[in-house]
């Protein structure tokens, strides 16, 4: 029996034994037998080398720690594995323990263990943070693999306040210890995680994006395109991702990355190299996860505008109202005072219809928090499930069809467009053509893998001069035409006529001179 396969025997018990409930309150989740091994084949074995100190913070049963041992069996001139394992689940310590005492006794390497039952991000503070007390030499390492608990935290929690630098806000356990990992690499050291993708864009991920692709450069990124599909024995429903990392700043051409449907068929992956800074970009340090050529066109294209919706005086905000924390001021039908609120379920087909017959449709309240101007938006639902044909679902809100009204509401399931001034309707128009438009989808598919819809992204992306839009939307308006199909060619042809029209600035410029 090869030393996985032991491993995986022995975690099968266990996961048989235990109550999921236990094992979800320590973020808990066991990594497949394939995943392990794609997960360790990504290592680079150093050849100068015949000893190797790895990490596995979170160790669970071992199972990763395990099958990078395996693989490094094969390393010729390798002797010596010294492995440090951080697990503070006492239901599963003395698995582990016993796991890794087989291993070391059937490995044909030399393998030695220690077990440190402490909090992986507390153990280091001192070190982390040049405090005083702190080891002047910690153990530096030369892999370091993990699959680290997803768990969200309070802000004022011990590990938070631990990594001041890269926390806003409440954070997820799994980038404190990507951060922490990062730290304990030696220099040109290696970390492989398997992680949730929702740190690879928005404000909340910024101090950790800044610090961690700072201090180290991406080399490989594994999508999985089935998000139910990586734990597939643990019914985890998360868009997650496999990251390969080196201690190095300096920046490679390159950035490989992979795609398989689940966290079976490894065989049947899909390559794509894509040029490190289409992937890394921007002060912010978004990654955007392009897997094919006609992604990396999507960002070309878009990012050619410098604009975005806050700098041309438009700006997209969460809905106002949380229905649930607001019901004694909803209602079924109209009465005096009340005004109406939209949910998603009122954009259809690209325009706002309503009433229908909905539960809670209207509202009666004086709390300015929860209404704002009838005037025109865009409004696009913040969620959608993966499977759908677009991310980006909107629909042309105009004021004019609610002449009763001075006030709205929006629930807080809807995003909205407006602007310092009133929008419009040529322009919520021409919003409507590049939100609903197969470039735009496909660029928040690429920044985004979540299935909601952040302002906070929306906000970042590029978008053309407001009075482009505007052009644009009397385009639309003209052709009564609200599909995806119309909006693409009308998008389309605007940037090839931008397009034809730097050239002819350019060759203009040329015979001037």
């Amino acid at each position: 029996m090869s030393l996985l396969d032991f491993v995986l025997q022995t975690t099968k018990k266990y996961i048989e034994q235990m109550p999921k409930s236990k094992r979800k309150k320590y973020g808990q989740f066991f990594t497949s037998k394939e995943t392990a091994v794609f997960m360790a084949e990504l290592f680079e074995v150093p050849v100068d080398k015949e000893q190797l100190h790895i990490l596995d913070a979170g160790a669970g049963s071992g199972i990763l720690s395990v099958a990078l041992i395996e693989k490094l069996q094969r390393t010729p001139q390798l002797r010596h594995i010294h492995l440090v394992c951080y697990e503070n689940d006492p239901q599963i310590i003395e698995l582990l323990r016993a796991n890794l005492q087989w291993v070391c006794q059937h490995s044909t390497l030399r393998v030695d263990y220690e077990i440190r039952e402490d909090n992986y991000i507390l153990s280091q503070v001192l070190e982390y943070n040049g405090m005083l007390g702190a080891e002047p030499n910690p153990l530096k390492y030369d892999m370091v693999i993990g699959n680290p608990p997803y768990m969200k935290i309070a802000k004022d929690a011990p590990e938070a306040k631990a990594m001041p630098d890269i926390c806003y806000g409440a954070p997820n356990l799994y980038f404190l210890f990507a951060a922490m990992g990062m730290f304990d690499l030696c220099p040109n050291g290696e970390l492989v995680y398997i992680i949730p993708r929702s740190w690879t864009s928005g404000a909340y991920f910024k101090k950790f994006r800044q610090k961690f692709l700072k201090d180290g450069i991406l080399e490989h990124i594994h999508l999985f395109v089935s998000r139910d599909k990586v734990f597939e024995n643990e019914s985890v429903l998360q868009e997650t991702m496999i990251i390969k990392v080196r201690k190095a700043t300096t920046i490679p051409e390159n950035i490989v990355i992979t795609t398989t449907q689940s966290n079976k068929d490894f065989s049947n992956k899909t390559t794509f190299e894509a040029v490190y800074n289409t992937v890394v970009s921007g002060e912010d340090k978004y990654v955007y996860l392009v897997t094919n050529e006609q992604e990396v066109e999507t960002l070309e294209l878009l990012n050619r505008w410098t604009n975005t919706l806050p700098s041309i005086g438009l700006k997209m905000k969460t809905g106002l109202t949380v229905d649930f924390r607001n019901r004694e001021v909803l209602r079924n039908v109209p009465e005096d005072q009340a005004v109406p609120l939209f949910y998603s379920q009122h954009i259809q087909d690209g325009k706002v219809i309503f009433p229908i017959g909905k539960e809670n449709e209207y509202i009666v309240t004086n709390q300015a928090g929860l209404l704002q101007p009838n005037v025109n938006y865009l409004f696009v639902k913040r969620f959608t499930a993966k499977e759908e044909h677009r991310r980006l679902q909107c629909g042309v809100y105009l004021a004019r069809k609610y002449p009763d009204y001075s006030k709205i509401s929006t629930q807080n399931k809807i995003n909205f467009i407006g602007g310092l001034k009133e929008l419009s309707e040529c322009i919520v128009y021409g919003l409507y053509v590049l939100f609903n438009s197969t470039l735009y989808d496909c660029y928040y598919r690429i920044l985004n893998g979540s299935t909601q819809v952040n302002s906070t992204e929306i906000n970042s992306m590029p978008v053309p001069p407001l009075e482009s839009i505007e052009q644009m939307g009397k385009a639309l308006i003209k052709s009564r035409d609200m599909t995806e199909a119309r909006c693409d060619q009308i998008l389309r042809s605007f940037i090839y006529e931008q397009n034809r029209g730097s050239k002819r600035d350019t060759k203009r410029i040329a015979s001037a001179s």
